[in-house]
């Protein structure tokens, strides 16, 4: 009788064996996002991003396969601003180098897609999806698709007018990539077993705070490499001599500074890095006290260690002006403090509850 109420209690033990394995595999897809993400800022950094000027979500599977294709392929990039201003010396083979990063960065894309969908597909009809998981299951493949839409999107900003693509459109497409990140990782952490039960009300929301503060820094640090702020005012702690530089709103109406004028979007990323900092740290101190010798404190502390950490990585790749192994260092280091704020948010809360039988059988 005993085995009997167990087994209605934990759903046969099929359950946590099912949330290992869905977990387990939101984890690959994580690291994938990862990958995709830093490849994306190396086809950013080596000027590869309009390399492909069409978007042809099947077709473009497939890349030039002779001479005459590459030909092709050339002489459509031969025809955008970016040629014509900045590249008209380009040869062929230069011209593959910045291709075959571009295609890769598609490719990975359309990969996750697949990645998500198929294994989505297994666990949907193996049964082995609780109820409560398949909405937000269905939620990351449509935010992938957004995100494939808003690749495009930006890449077309490059290809008529500018010989870059808009650093609005780069940002968001940065932005929604991290906040992908976010949702996996999220989700993931939810199926975790935790030692210790949820943190109080208000270490949760502000570990939820942290969070947003990060997107938000890489947000503005993606302004930075589209205008290409990194490459100027190469000092610190002074910025152009000053604590606060002057003409940070030189541009009129005054609110296009924010998003237009190099001087002031790297002020502001830099500012707002020192305040990611000391809310980590105040989160930190105020766990502690609040949950002394707990979980949630000693993850505080570390996400702490990781944010000074990368705020050290950041303030060499602007006094070195941003070479590529750096700054692709310090993409990275956002990404997994992006990932450990994350968790930890999802750690103070706790694992999603266990489905009832019937919840499982629908």
């Amino acid at each position: 009788m005993a085995a009997i109420a167990e087994t209605v209690a934990s759903p046969a033990g099929r359950d946590p064996r099912n949330r290992a394995l869905v977990r387990g595999w939101l984890y690959v897809v994580l690291a994938v996002l990862v990958a995709l993400v830093m490849v994306g800022g190396a086809t950013r950094m080596t000027g590869s991003g309009l390399s492909i000027t069409e978007w042809k979500p099947i077709h473009g599977v497939v890349p030039p396969l002779n001479d005459a294709e590459w030909q092709e392929e050339f002489a459509k990039y031969q025809q955008i601003p970016q040629y014509q201003q900045i590249n008209k010396d380009m040869t062929l083979g230069e011209f593959k180098h910045i291709f075959w990063w571009e295609w890769a960065h598609r490719i990975l894309a359309r990969g996750v897609g697949f990645l998500v969908a198929l294994p989505l597909a297994f666990f949907w009809l193996a049964g082995r999806l609780e109820r409560g998981l398949k909405p937000r299951l269905v939620g990351l493949l449509a935010l992938g698709a957004l995100q494939g839409a808003i690749g495009w999107w930006m890449v077309a900003s490059g290809l008529v007018e500018r010989v870059s693509v808009s650093q609005y459109r780069l940002a968001t497409h940065l932005t929604m990539a991290c906040v992908i990140v976010v949702a996996v990782a999220y989700i993931a952490r939810g199926l975790a077993t935790y030692s210790q039960g949820p943190a109080i009300r208000s270490v949760q929301r502000f570990a939820g705070i942290l969070v947003l503060m990060v997107l938000v820094q890489i947000y503005l640090g993606g302004l930075v490499a589209g205008l290409h702020a990194g490459l100027t005012y190469n000092t610190w702690p002074l910025m152009d001599g000053a604590v606060i530089p002057g003409d940070l709103f030189a541009i009129e109406p005054a609110w296009r500074n924010l998003f237009e004028n190099p001087k002031t979007v790297q002020f502001i990323h830099r500012m707002f890095a020192y305040a990611v900092l000391a809310a980590a740290l105040w989160h930190a101190v105020a766990t502690s006290q609040a949950l002394p010798g707990s979980t949630h404190a000693r993850r505080a502390w570390v996400l702490v260690a990781m944010v000074v950490v990368q705020a050290t990585i950041g303030v060499a790749t602007l006094l070195m002006q941003a070479p590529i192994d750096v700054a692709l260092t310090h993409q990275f280091v956002a990404l997994l403090v992006l990932i450990f704020a994350t968790a930890h948010w999802r750690g103070t809360k706790g694992a999603y509850e266990l489905p009832s039988q019937a919840a499982l059988a629908g």
